[in-house]
């Protein structure tokens, strides 16, 4: 697990010396175990590039060094991430008569690209994003995994130059990117909770999105997919496997045994929900010394989970450690959070998983966690209630839905949030309105009834929404949150936050041979009923607590709607209503002060937009965009 960032430009372009340098410093937290440059020049002169790497050593500790060169000094790559195939790639790639020095996955992607070239995408099994300098064709091919565990950022400025990075700072550290703000991104990020994908808050920098390449050549810059989850079109196998559940379980245990290579100490985050304590218990098969496992909670009581954690952690015999947070904690971590994500922090999640992971890289390098299961399995209530959305719009017409049910259901008190979220998402026809809006703080009328910031229009990127219209609404949302929450938000969220602390976090449930077998079953393997992850839950039946199997979703909950009535009640109004607030002009003030007002008073809970707010105005004071 690394950083990497690099740039091409025209032998012309002033450029001082330690460039590189610089965006490799900005990123050391990725890489404390040491650091790497590589410079070149295109053969006729006109174009310069340098490559630059941090690592955090986890397997081949001592041949794994990057930019790693090709024996013929022909391909140079750097590289964030694991292949988790990589030792059956090598015997593969040995077989065609490739050799190996180092026991490094690096080396066997340089050798696979040198095999395959940009085919060399589909053989991997991984979390990655990389690039590579292909000396002989003059090319500079960069790819990111397929779900988008790994981040790559690109900036481009129309005349051949591209600057890239593990992280918006470290292109910020490179003299000719601007950090300008994104208008459209702003009104984007209230409305969807978080900047959907590729934009970013920074006008002019971008994802590459998850499962594409990106190919720089002669001054040209071309971007493929090579990949989509499965759920955007695969059909139902006609005939389905003997025994599912227990092909589930064989694939989902292989997928933790594959994560669980290292030449490092590792561990796991365990919240006490099903997720985690299933990665858990079967990492506890493969492993004859007790697992390192980590949680946290709160002392409040009701969103704590410690005694689920410690129910699991018991039955497995693990080397347990706890952690609780405090409101005072939030206060102290947001400022340095937005700094290391490069974007509000757009889940209070982000606050325990950061410190759980300081915590964590006190004993291990290394955690798996379970991360994707809902998206991959049908975990939340939405994915339940979009079955019911084509009901409910035969029954209701809009016009009674926008002028009867939903002002109704909106005049409800403080603790219906989630039936308000219900009823609003049932009557949204537009599915690039509703699929967002299940997670979402403001719908995009609202959004814009409050900003007064001018914004110009821009299209939404599509690829969230291909799913076939022939696929079921479950699969549609599935889709969604697979190409969009997850990449853009979730996942962002935990490479930052775990790689903040020089800590790699795997998740098994981010498997793309996983994907493909449960796109094949039946919905009803997935959700059943009011059940969600029917097939997990099946699966893990003999292995945990019923009392940890059969609980409600409770998710990575953090007590901020109480703390924001409460003990960051001053705080928040501070931040957003008071006379050093930077982001106070960009609203309609007494639309923003009746927000306030309403969740302080407990009319109305509005927790989700006052955190996505307050976030908001930190990074801004973070930046500074103009």
């Amino acid at each position: 697990m690394c950083g990497i960032a690099g740039w091409i430009d025209r032998e012309a372009a002033p450029m001082g010396p330690g460039v590189i340098d610089a965006m490799t410093a900005a990123i050391a937290h990725r890489g404390p175990d040491g650091s790497g440059r590589w410079d070149g020049v295109t053969r006729n002169g006109r174009w310069r590039l340098s490559l630059g790497h941090r690592r955090l050593s986890i397997i081949d500790l001592e041949g794994g060094v990057q930019p790693m060169v090709s024996a013929n000094g022909r391909a140079i790559l750097i590289f964030n991430g694991e292949i988790y195939n990589f030792q059956e790639l090598r015997t593969e790639l040995a077989a065609q008569g490739h050799s190996f020095t180092t026991h490094s996955d690096t080396e066997v992607l340089l050798t696979a690209y040198q095999a395959w070239g940009p085919d060399c995408v589909q053989h991997l099994r991984g979390m990655f994003a990389f690039a590579l300098w292909d000396a002989t064709r003059e090319r500079l091919f960069m790819a990111r995994d397929r779900f988008g565990k790994k981040p790559l950022y690109l900036w481009e400025d129309g005349e051949g130059a591209v600057v890239f990075g593990s992280e918006v700072k470290a292109l910020l550290a490179h003299p000719r990117v601007p950090a300008l703000l994104d208008r459209a991104s702003v009104a984007e990020y209230l409305a969807w909770r978080y900047v959907p994908g590729p934009n970013t808050l920074f006008a002019g920098i971008r994802k590459l999105p998850p499962a594409s390449w990106a190919m720089w050549e002669n001054g040209q810059l071309t971007e493929a997919s090579y990949w989509a989850p499965p759920d955007a079109g695969d059909r139902v196998s006609r005939t389905l496997p003997a025994d599912p559940v227990t092909e589930f379980t064989q694939l989902l245990d292989d997928c933790v045994r594959v994560r669980m290579v290292s030449d490092v100490p590792f561990g796991a985050f365990l919240s006490g929900g099903l997720d985690s304590s299933a990665v858990v218990a079967l990492m506890s098969r493969h492993s004859d010394l007790p697992i390192n496992t980590f949680s946290v909670g709160y002392a409040e009581a009701l969103y704590s989970e410690l005694k689920y954690a410690r129910m699991v952690a018991d039955k497995f015999h693990t080397n347990h450690h706890e952690l609780v947070i405090a409101a005072d904690d939030v206060i102290a971590d947001l400022p340095q959070l937005t700094a290391f994500r490069d974007a509000p922090v757009s889940e209070p999640a982000d606050v325990p998983i950061h410190r759980l992971s300081k915590m964590a890289r006190q004993s291990v390098k290394m955690v798996l966690t379970g991360e994707g299961s809902d998206e991959l399995l049908g975990g939340y209530p939405k994915h339940r209630a979009e079955s019911l959305v084509a009901m409910y719009q035969r029954l209701v017409p809009s016009v009674v839905h926008r002028h009867l049910a939903e002002p109704l259901v909106g005049a409800l008190p403080y603790e219906f949030r989630r039936v308000k979220t219900v009823a609003s998402c049932l009557g949204l026809r537009d599915p690039r309105e509703r699929l967002p809006a299940w997670f979402a703080a403001l719908s995009p009328a609202e959004a814009a009834k409050l900003l007064s910031l001018e914004v110009p229009d821009r299209a939404l990127d599509p690829r969230p929404f291909r799913a076939a219209k022939r696929q079921t609404p479950l699969r549609r949302a599935l889709y969604f949150d697979q190409t969009s929450w997850l990449p853009d938000n979730l996942l962002e969220r935990g490479d930052r936050m775990t790689m903040a602390a020089s800590i790699e976090a795997r998740m098994p449930f981010m498997d793309h041979y996983l994907a493909h077998y449960c796109s094949k079953l039946p919905d009803n393997y997935r959700v059943r009923g009011v059940t969600g992850k029917w097939l997990l839950r099946q699966s893990m039946a003999p292995l945990l607590p019923n009392a940890v199997l059969n609980r409600p979703k409770v998710g990575f909950r953090v007590p901020v709607n109480l703390w924001f009535q409460d003990k960051l009640r001053g705080w928040v109004t501070d931040l957003l209503l008071g006379p050093q607030s930077a982001t106070r002009d960009w609203y309609r003030v007494d639309r923003l002060a009746r927000l306030v007002n309403d969740h302080v008073s407990g009319r109305h809970n509005h927790e989700k937009a006052l955190w996505m707010l307050v976030t908001l105005e930190l990074f801004q004071r973070q930046y500074r965009l103009r």
